[in-house]
């Protein structure tokens, strides 16, 4: 998946990319919907790790997983 960084502009299927990878890491991190400071942070993460070239749902998430450790 191609995103050119400077672009600023994100295509629906890198959005849905991203929202997907950020459910799986609130899920993981136990984050509730009030916990809005901390999801704020935690979706810079994620697009700034799609940005630095983890374009790969799997990839992106392992960069950001608590539990990439545990898989390595």
């Amino acid at each position: 998946m191609a995103f050119t960084k400077h672009s600023g502009i994100f295509t629906p299927v890198e959005l849905e990319l991203l929202q997907r990878v950020f459910n799986q890491l609130c899920d993981e991190r136990r984050l509730a919907l009030k916990d809005g400071d901390q999801r704020e942070q935690l979706a810079c993460h994620v697009i700034e790790a799609f940005q630095d070239g983890f374009t790969a749902e799997a990839e992106l998430w392992q960069s950001l997983s608590k539990r990439r450790a545990a898989r390595a």
